[in-house]
């Protein structure tokens, strides 16, 4: 995905926290960065084998926290109250 389908995907990002969190998961592994010469440059990330390879449990531990939010929202809701 280049850069800005990335972005657009995740919503409200600040460009300085993308780029970042990017490089980061480059460095990691996670992801590979592919620069392609053109006016303006193309810039490419994709998911490396490591990177596809740890979906698996952020996906489950993602589906877990989704289907507990309403316990979230019962206990920050009682914190609140108190």
């Amino acid at each position: 995905m280049r850069f800005t389908e990335i972005k657009r995907s995740i919503g409200s990002i600040s460009q300085k926290v993308l780029t970042t969190t990017l490089r980061g998961l480059e460095r990691d592994g996670y992801l590979s960065r592919t620069v392609t010469p053109s006016i303006p440059p193309r810039v490419d990330h994709e998911l490396t084998e490591l990177g596809h390879d740890v979906l698996v449990p952020v996906t489950g531990v993602a589906a877990w926290a989704l289907s507990q939010r309403h316990r979230v929202e019962e206990a920050r809701a009682a914190f609140d109250k108190a």
